[in-house]
């Protein structure tokens, strides 16, 4: 907007119906730029028109029912003697029929790139003193606090208060106490970096649908390890990332130079095709997050340190501007379809029962709800009730399509779930195969692909071994060629759907695609097909 000068009546009323329009397409979130042309020129305002300005906006924003946050302030040169600014304002509301807006960041890295302490640090709001403290709260197991590796997915929280500021464990004891004052929430997805661990990092990635992901890199051991498949696993699951330059108060001024040009470089190369946008300042911050909303390829690259807490503000400025990467069309349509819940995790809870721990990937979820899950080993669909959800650890009435979320199944046999399963609306009359085929590109191989391989694939939430049954039109694959190829399930039939990405691994061996024909059974007839 160029101005916003004591508007009449009217043209107010018309302000404020365009906002709220603004913000419904961007999710509960808009930036406005004062003082900027419709065509982009940056024309600038004197100091009374600014402040008139913003206090028009904060009366649009009173009456939307949202808060503003002033970005950026910056003098241009433009043809006269007063000094001219421009201000970027951040303008965010939490829609009506949700608590907060969500985002989820899925983090990646090498083994000791120190993951789990750059979470430790942002959402405990403690620095860390060096030998791994603020990532104690973090692991999950015994074994993992012993060897100060993560072998399992933890999830963490950070909030932002509609004012812009942190919101973490420093002022709240809960995740209770951080879902209600918070207006963004963020939820991490720490993932384990050692190659030991590479299958459960690939089922983060894949069935809880993450956002975006940040790729850390530690500045004195550069790209090593497994960042490079972790990077190629992005790429393939095309999951939009930034990357994070950690440890830098352990190195030199040029270590860390170094460090991030040969992060440029490996960008730039052919299979990537991204642009690097190093974040230096503050001002850096808000554009990168603006670009990197707006076009996938452009990567920003932060430097800092969990220890000294250099430049940590920087990558909080970041997350907080940083906008849903989905439009508010596509999860209206997916909303509008039949139910879908896929199953990643399950726990009994005492004087709770069975609750399972997953993504709602279509359709809308309510206390009370019938759905079916399955497929079992025999391919049938069981029928079961929904008695309550929770969000974050809050417990919530309704859950939308993209959101995650565990549900409370009362006195259902947990023995009768596994991971991998769908729960359906009845009326989606679901179709399982045990027999598919896949569009796929051998990533990595040591000698020749042919029938009979094995492999474990990754389909969304699914993980099992297949055989492979048929090549179409060659007999042999080797590394970085394409083709159709039938597989078969060895276990037990899965519920798949067309065009769903797929990874496939067998120790060395890597390959991605996606499904392309699926070979419906009924669910009597999976016995006689798995070859019981």
């Amino acid at each position: 907007k160029l101005k916003l000068v004591n508007p009449s009546q009217y043209r107010f009323e018309h302000l404020v119906t365009q906002m709220k329009w603004r913000l419904q397409e961007g999710r509960g979130e808009a930036v406005y730029q004062i003082g900027v042309e419709d065509n982009g020129l940056l024309v600038g305002l004197a100091e009374e028109e600014m402040r008139a300005s913003l206090k028009t906006l904060h009366r649009m924003a009173e009456k939307v029912g949202a808060d503003i946050t002033v970005l950026r302030e910056r003098e241009v040169d433009y043809d006269s003697d007063m000094p001219r600014k421009i201000t970027e304002v951040l303008v965010r509301k939490v829609p009506d029929n949700q608590q907060f807006l969500d985002l989820r960041v899925a983090v990646l890295g090498n083994v000791d790139s120190g993951k789990s302490t750059l979470l430790g640090v942002l959402t405990q709001g403690e620095l860390d003193n060096g030998r791994g403290r603020a990532r104690l709260n973090l692991f999950r197991h015994l074994h993992e606090i012993q060897s100060g590796r993560t072998s399992s997915i933890s999830f963490e929280i950070l909030g932002f208060n509609s004012k812009g500021e942190v919101v973490n464990y420093s002022d709240s004891r809960t995740a209770e106490e951080i879902c209600e004052s918070s207006s963004k929430m963020i939820t991490f997805i720490d993932l384990a970096g050692h190659h030991k661990y590479l299958h459960t990092t690939i089922f983060g990635l894949t069935s809880y649908c993450p956002d975006c992901a940040l790729l850390l890199v530690s500045a004195n051991t550069g790209i090593a390890g497994t960042t490079r498949e972790h990077l190629g696993l992005a790429l393939a699951l095309k999951v939009p990332f930034f990357i994070v330059v950690s440890k830098v108060d352990l190195c030199a001024k040029t270590t860390v130079e170094r460090t991030v040009r040969q992060l440029e470089r490996v960008l730039k190369q052919p299979g990537c095709h991204k642009v690097p946008m190093l974040v230096t300042s503050e001002d850096d911050a808000v554009t990168a997050a603006q670009q990197f909303a707006q076009s996938p390829n452009v990567t920003p690259i932060f430097t800092l340190s969990s220890v000294s807490g250099e430049s940590l503000d920087l990558l909080k400025v970041f997350l907080n501007i940083l906008p849903p990467l989905t439009n508010s069309k596509e999860q209206e349509e997916l909303m509008q379809q039949l139910t879908e819940f896929q199953v990643d995790e399950i726990y009994t809870v005492p004087e709770v029962g069975t609750v399972v721990g997953g993504t709602l990937s279509s359709g809308i979820c309510r206390e009370g709800d019938q759905l079916v899950v399955g497929p079992t080993d025999d391919g049938s669909f069981l029928e079961l009730r929904v008695c309550s959800i929770q969000r974050n650890r809050s417990a919530c009435r309704v859950l939308r399509a993209g959101q995650a979320a565990t549900l409370a199944l009362g006195d259902f046999d947990r023995a009768l779930l596994r991971k991998g399963m769908v729960m359906v609306s009845p009326e989606m009359n679901p179709t399982i195969c045990s027999v598919f085929e896949a569009e796929i590109v051998l990533l990595f191989h040591a000698t020749t692909f042919r029938r009979g391989f094995q492999v474990t694939v990754h389909v969304g939430n699914v993980r099992q071994t297949a055989v492979v049954e048929k090549i179409h039109a060659k007999d042999k694959l080797r590394t970085g060629e394409k083709a159709v190829v039938r597989f078969r399930f060895l276990k037990h039939p899965e519920y798949l759907k067309v065009g769903a990405k797929l990874l496939f691994r067998e120790g060395v061996t890597k390959g991605i695609g996606h499904v392309t024909d699926v070979q419906a059974i009924a669910a009597g007839e999976a016995q006689a097909n798995m070859g019981f």
